[in-house]
């Protein structure tokens, strides 16, 4: 099982709408072939930091995702509101 971790800092501006966004794409990530489940998680005293946590069946799935449309077009709308570089990183669950 592979555990995805990404952690977005929005701009103060964007916050309530990716709220909504990831809100309405959820079950569609969820349901994307070898995701086996996708939480959002926000900071506990910066409201701009995020941090999605997906689960993988495999890193092959993840990356299949990663080539989808939903993936792309999803990134495409958040990437903009971006205050830093997201960053992300792949972990092996034990």
């Amino acid at each position: 099982m592979l555990v995805r971790i990404v952690k977005m800092h929005f701009t103060p501006a964007y916050v309530d709408e990716f709220k909504i966004l990831f809100n309405n794409i959820k079950l569609l990530i969820s349901n994307f072939e070898g995701c086996k489940g996708v939480k959002l998680l926000q900071h506990e005293t910066d409201e701009t930091i995020f941090f999605t946590i997906s689960k993988w069946q495999s890193a092959d799935d993840l990356e299949n995702y990663r080539k989808s449309n939903l993936f792309i077009e999803t990134w495409a709308k958040v990437r903009p509101n971006f205050s830093s570089k997201a960053e992300a990183w792949s972990l092996l669950e034990q």
